[in-house]
This record gives C-alpha cells, structure tokens and sequence, in this order.
C-alpha cells in the first residue's frame, strides 16, 4: 500500500526534533511511525504530508492510496480498519481524524482498542513504556528470544526479555518487573550496567560500563549511552557516553553531551514546568511536573553542562562554559550561560560532518539544504 504520514498541523508543536524531520519519523518505543507501519505491511510505500523544505529529503508521493495521521500510533486491530478502508472512506475516533482514502467524505467509526495518540512533545517520553510494550509484544510474537548469558542476573518474567541476534549482554543487572527490555541487533550492554524496563536498545546501540537506566527509555540505532538516565528517548546516533544525569527527555539524531553532564526534571518548587514553544515563540505552562532537556538535531554540550528543567535546544547548537545556559537555545547558537552568538553555518556543517564520518556517514546536499533553511529562520 501507498501511504502518506501526515504531520496533521503539529509541525511546530513537536519543534525542534521536527524541524529536521516529519512526525511520522519520530522514534518512541522500539519504531518510528514509518517502521511501525511496514512492520504491519512490510511492502507499504511510506511517504509524508509535511514541510515543504523537508520534502526533498523526505518526500511525498501524490498517488499514494491512503492519509493517515501521523501523530497516531498504530496498533494491530487499527492497522486492519485502516487498511480495509473503501474509496472516499474516512476513519475516525470521536473527533479525531485516523485515516482516509480519496475524499473521505464517508465517515467511519473505529471502534477497537484506542490507539496511544501524541498531542505533545513531551507525550514522546510520557507515553514512552506504553509505546515500548505494545511494539515489544508486535516484536517478539512467534520468535525466539537469543538466550542471556548466565554472567547476568535476571529479575522478573524471563519472558518480558527478549535479545536479537548478534547482541551482547554481559554481567550486568537486567529488571523486568516494570516492564519489558528489548535488546536490538549487534548492540551491547557493557558489564555492570543495571537496567529497568521497559527499556529499548536499537540496532547497533550501546550501554557504556556502569550505565544506570530507568525505564521508560529508549536508546535508539547506534546512540552511545552511559552514566544515569530515567525515561529518555534518544533518536539516533547520538552519544551520552559518560557520567551525568539526563531524565525525562527526548535527544535528537547526531547529539553529543560531553562529560559529567547534567540536566534538572524537577523544579525546586515541584510546581508544574514551563517550557518554549516553537508555536507560540514563547514559554507555555505545560501542565506536568517532570521535564528534562529536550535537543534538537546535531546539537551538542561541553562537559560539566548544566541544564535547567524543561530546557529546549534547537538544530547545530554548541553549548559550553560555566552556568546554566537560558531554558532555550535557538538552533545555530554557540556559546552558554554568558549569551549566545550565531554559529556560522559552514562551521557547524563542519563539525556535524565530522562526527557523522565517525560513522561512515556523510550529510547530502538535500539534508545540507534543510540546515540551511533552518539556519535562515534564526
């Protein structure tokens, strides 16, 4: 099937980690949308109803057969309704659009079970352990788990664990009774790591020496994690190698925070939280009382960064120095608590280069061009 993830107006609302990617390429739980719906049809054609800027990157293809909303997170049952739409069929939830096919003048009800809906950003890491466990169930169903070596202990249902071919577990403390770990392909937990779920390690990812990891987290595709973290998603290919605190929290793609870092998820009030909005371009009560730092795209901190609750950085941002840095940090900033100057573009795809080659990749010309747009709306 051919099918389009629309950002259904929330662009602006889950800035900055969109603003370098549709909504329907946000990773919370084990996927991201796209992944979650070629899990359901492994020859779906995804692509996206988004920014324009994003398109060459991303794309869009016109004839595709189905609309569906990208802030919905689908789960089986959902997958058949939307799959089994007729011409000019619209499926919804109350007064929530789902999916449609041509016009959609032909309303549907779904009537299932409830799909998990993200209305925020900080939905990522609120409904992160729901997300984790439903893809875990979709993950493991009819496989075989590759078996824990006995260097590990075990707490929990040994079923709620399950290990993908090529990874590597050793000697560490491993909890189930939250919820449950998955352990993606060719990535490792290093010894002495002690981990709750529910907790997702990708393809490729690692758990550094140490590592104290409290569920609902995700570690997404080669991201590098070490030291505490309590309910965090990492997108991808980002690094947190080292001591320091991070909770509450969403890390874009090619983010680096250096050393002994630490971020507050908790006003000294325990009042609810305030955070930026791209929308609004202004702080908004959020209504929630835990918030850690959220980071947009090939953003980065030096060691010993302190951060306050609930702050926001946006793309290419290079933070250092002594002090807490303001509670938002535009993309293309560079410097910390003492103010900010503009980090010149061709410096800044220099140094995202320069990490991405550590991996064998490289930035094109489209995802260039992305930067450069962002970095022109500053």
């Amino acid at each position: 099937m051919r099918i389009i993830l629309d950002d259904n107006g929330l662009h602006f609302r889950f800035a900055p980690l969109t603003l370098t990617r549709p909504l329907g390429e946000l990773r919370m739980g084990i996927f991201t949308n796209s992944e979650r719906w070629k899990f359901f049809d492994a020859g779906a054609e995804i692509s996206y109803g988004t920014e324009s800027y994003l398109k060459p990157v991303f794309g869009r293809n016109d004839e595709a057969e189905v609309l569906i909303n990208a802030a919905v997170i689908p789960n089986e049952e959902l997958a058949v309704a939307v799959f089994s739409l007729g011409e000019n069929e619209q499926l919804l939830l109350g007064d929530q659009w789902i999916a449609k096919r041509g016009t959609g003048e032909n309303r549907v009800e779904f009537t299932g079970v409830a799909p998990v809906y993200i209305e925020q950003r900080w939905d990522l890491f609120l409904k992160n352990g729901i997300v984790l466990s439903a893809d875990f169930d979709l993950v493991k169903a009819g496989r075989t788990s590759e078996p824990l070596s006995p260097t590990n202990i075990l707490i929990g249902d040994p079923d709620l664990l399950f290990i993908e071919e090529g990874a590597i577990v050793e000697a560490s403390v491993i909890n189930t009774t939250g919820g449950p770990v998955y352990i993606g392909k060719k990535s490792e937990v290093m010894e002495g790591s002690l981990v709750r779920g529910p907790f997702a390690l990708c393809d490729g990812g690692s758990l550094k020496m140490g590592s104290k990891v409290y569920g609902a987290t995700t570690v997404g595709p080669q991201c590098r994690v070490g030291g505490e973290i309590n309910n965090v998603i990492f997108q991808a290919y980002s690094n947190k190698g080292h001591d320091g605190f991070l909770g509450n929290a969403v890390i874009g793609e090619w983010c680096n925070i250096g050393a002994d870092s630490n971020c507050s998820n908790l006003k000294n009030n325990y009042g609810a939280v305030s955070t930026y909005s791209y929308e609004t371009q202004q702080e908004e009560e959020t209504g929630i009382q835990f918030m850690g730092l959220i980071m947009g795209d090939h953003s980065k901190c030096a060691i010993n960064t302190m951060f306050n609750t609930a702050t926001v950085v946006g793309v290419s941002a290079n933070i250092f120095g002594a002090g807490f840095p303001a509670k938002h940090v535009p993309s293309f900033s560079w410097g910390g608590a003492e103010g900010f100057v503009s980090f010149r573009f061709d410096k800044a795809i220099e140094a995202a280069e320069n990490m991405m080659a550590r991996r064998g990749k490289k930035l094109t010309e489209a995802e260039i061009a992305v930067l450069r747009h962002i970095a022109d709306q500053e």
